[in-house]
């Protein structure tokens, strides 16, 4: 068993014999979402968050690895290896403490130690190190004197520089540093500009590092770069200093006054600046990662909101210049209407757009009226809840539109839609998102979706790496319909690469649609390694094998046929009424003689059990749906204590924003989401969640509203 699996397993919790078949099944080129799926019995049904965990500490100790490797081959061309040096490198746990132990032997950029060096000083500095009593250290300096070294002090100041040095140099000293710096250093913040900002509260600031929030973490440094903030990590610098000296220094001697100074020097002009980069970059990229981690919660709730099915939706696009944009979207998607009406007052075209409106409504028997909640969104609302009180039974839902710009100006936007313009476009994105969110989604980058703080400001490499994935994993979870999907969709299939999704669309229009998962094999570019990690993801409704229109992979079809024989059914039974009984009869006949019998494991065989009973279900199902409503409310129509149902748009480190019906959404605090203690709100809150809420407050003259949270669960 590896060492990685060993620490992984420790790290993560699990069982090291899983940690190391997780790892090894990575190796082998299979993608996260077939492990989670279809692997459980090797991993212990490890899901496919706690699997990316894994795969992201293998790498990092793989590239801890290489470059104890690297560092290691340096030193020994440099013949300074020895047997401690060679200890504290295999036992060096984090980069970090790597660099430390290697910064001695790094070849440096010319330094005022490099050059004093150059000058035959060495020999000064090591005497004066010595410590011993009898040295005089200007005596023993003019031995040093010559063209390059005009005097006794010269040779004095570099020799310290040699020192200076050497002890900035010292990974025992830096560790011990570091741990005193975690422990009492403040972050400190103070205004660079005499300047109103949003960062008023950060003009005389401090905090202890060791417990600075990442959001205010992160809301400092972008203060520092738009020139608002001046940042500095502050300690007391006479203990730190203390703790310098008190390594070094031995007594009180004229050569120990040399050291001391020389560390004093060490410590204010190498120490602490290094250790403010380091601190101020450790806590950066604490808060960029989790950050990260809360981008990619509220993107996966945001993609695994349920779909509003068979109905036709209405989509408004509101704008002001522009008017508002509308799409009518039959239940497939299909783009039956369009127009642009201006249904707000100061254009005086009013009466106009309800008559469009209206028209549109009966023409194509319009049951859903999807509103983007951008710009002029709640005056658009107020326009849709007058216009549909004509019409009992339909209703309207507010849609986040965030991205739907980036993708109606996209290639994409236009190759689908070449005959829209880009307004229209958008419109039709926001109906197909109510429809299904998921598919409509995933043609934008997820970076553009707009669910998290500062994405910014974060390492583009490791946000987009990690919203990939979590689009990947909703994507598979969910499953895709062979037939209708698009390239965007099947791309982010387990084992479809963009140019084999193409390929598997091209196959589609020339041959007609698939009628087996096996016909996949025959695609371009699809081999059977592909064909592995895809197969069960990709769904096939009425197709002659049932089995295909299951999450059941094809390499399972044997073991599920076998378990519906030795139940009692057979393959027309699935789906069916009668299956219902198919738990009883599997706990009469025993999990242990039904995994020999099938050659399958207990995970195996449970998920085939309930794909049997409900074959292609959407887990989406299962959530709490969309908020639909009639009618619509203002801010001046709210009290305080007001109980209202709203839906979770946002979830912060600070609290969530919480979509009432009204144009702003409410913010409840993180100390107003639960009665227990709670470090985040994404450990209680997610996006899409519908929950009640009531009025704290209400600020209308800067519009904004407090809640508390009434009925917080976790659906998810």
């Amino acid at each position: 068993m590896t060492d990685y699996a060993k620490i992984i397993a420790k790290e993560l919790g699990v069982q090291a014999s899983y940690a190391e078949n997780a790892i090894a099944l990575l190796d082998e080129g299979n993608t996260v979402p077939f492990i989670a799926r279809y692997r459980k019995e090797a991993t212990g049904s490890m899901d496919d968050q706690l699997l990316r965990q894994l795969a992201d500490r293998v790498d990092y100790l793989r590239g801890l690895d290489k470059r104890r490797s690297e560092i290691s081959a340096s030193i020994e061309e440099q013949g300074a290896m020895t047997d401690d040096l060679r200890k504290a490198l295999n036992e060096a746990q984090t980069l970090a403490v790597l660099e430390d132990i290697y910064r001695p032997y790094k070849p440096k950029r010319k330094t005022r130690a490099s050059v004093a060096k150059a000058k035959g000083l060495e020999p000064l500095a090591a005497l004066l190190l010595v410590q011993d009593a009898k040295t005089d250290p200007a005596a023993e300096a003019l031995r040093f004197v010559t063209d390059e070294v005009k005097s006794a002090s010269d040779a004095l100041a570099g020799a310290r520089d040699i020192i200076a040095e050497m002890v900035s140099d010292s990974p025992e000293l830096r560790a011990l540093l570091r741990e005193n710096y975690q422990k009492h250093a403040l972050l400190k913040t103070l205004a660079a500009k005499e300047e109103d900002s949003v960062y008023r509260q950060y003009y005389d600031y401090s905090e202890p590092v060791g417990k600075a929030a990442d959001h205010r973490v992160l809301a400092i440094n972008r203060g520092e770069k738009e020139g608002f903030l001046k940042v500095a990590v502050e300690i007391d610098s006479e203990k730190a200093a203390g703790l310098v000296c008190g390594m070094f220094v031995r007594g009180t001697c004229p050569a120990a006054q040399q050291v001391e100074e020389a560390a004093l020097d060490a410590y204010k002009r190498l120490i602490h600046p290094s250790m403010e980069n380091e601190i101020r970059s450790a806590l950066t990229d604490k808060a960029s990662e989790g950050a990260i981690a809360v981008f990619g919660e509220n993107l996966r709730q945001l993609l695994l909101q349920p779909p509003v099915k068979g109905k036709v939706v209405m989509a408004m696009d509101p704008g002001y210049r522009m008017g508002c944009k509308v799409a009518v979207v039959d239940p497939t998607g299909k783009v039956l209407d369009t127009n642009v009406i201006y249904p707000l007052p100061e254009f005086k075209r009013v009466e106009q757009a309800k008559t469009v409106t209206k028209k549109l409504i009966e023409k194509h028997g319009v049951q859903v009226l999807a509103i983007g909640n951008g710009t002029a969104g709640k005056e658009t609302e107020i326009f849709a809840a007058d216009v549909i009180r004509d019409y009992p039974g339909v209703v309207y839902a507010s849609v986040n539109e965030a991205g739907a710009s980036v993708y109606s100006a996209s290639k994409l936007a236009a190759e689908e839609f070449p005959q829209f313009d880009v307004n229209l476009r958008s419109a039709v994105s926001i109906a197909r998102r109510l429809q299904d969110p998921l598919a409509e989604l995933v043609k934008i980058d997820p970076k553009a979706v707009g669910v998290g703080q500062y994405q910014h400001d974060m390492p583009q490499k490791r946000l987009s790496e990690t919203l990939d994935g979590v689009v990947e994993d909703c994507v598979n979870s969910v499953g895709v319909d062979l037939n209708t999907a698009s390239a965007q969709l099947l791309a982010r299939v387990a084992g479809l690469s963009s140019s084999v999704a193409a390929n598997v669309v091209s196959y589609r229009e020339s041959n007609g649609e698939f009628r087996s998962r096996s016909q996949l094999l025959k695609v371009k570019g699809l081999g059977p390694k592909a064909f592995e990690q895809c197969a069960g993801f990709l769904r096939i409704p009425g197709a002659a094998e049932k089995l295909d229109e299951t999450a059941v992979h094809p390499e399972s079809y044997a073991a599920a046929l076998d378990l519906l024989k030795l139940t009692g059914f057979d393959e027309d039974d699935i789906g069916s009424k009668g299956i219902e009984t198919l738990p009883q009869r599997v706990k009469l006949l025993g999990w242990d003689k039904l995994c020999q019998k099938t050659g399958a494991g207990r995970p195996t065989l449970e998920d085939i059990m309930a794909e049997l009973m409900k074959p292609g279900r959407d887990m989406r199902d299962s959530l709490p749906q969309t908020v639909l409503r009639s009618d619509v409310i203002s801010i001046d129509d709210l009290t305080e204590g007001m109980e209202l149902t709203g839906t979770v748009r946002n979830v912060t480190d600070f609290g969530a924003f919480v979509d009432i019906g009204v144009h702003q959404d409410g913010l409840v605090h993180i100390s107003r989401i639960s009665k227990k203690f709670i470090k985040h709100p994404k450990e209680v809150l997610k996006v899409g969640m519908v929950i009640k809420v009531k009025i704290l407050g209400v600020d209308k003259q800067k519009k904004r509203i407090s809640l508390t949270a009434q009925n917080c669960g976790n659906p998810f």
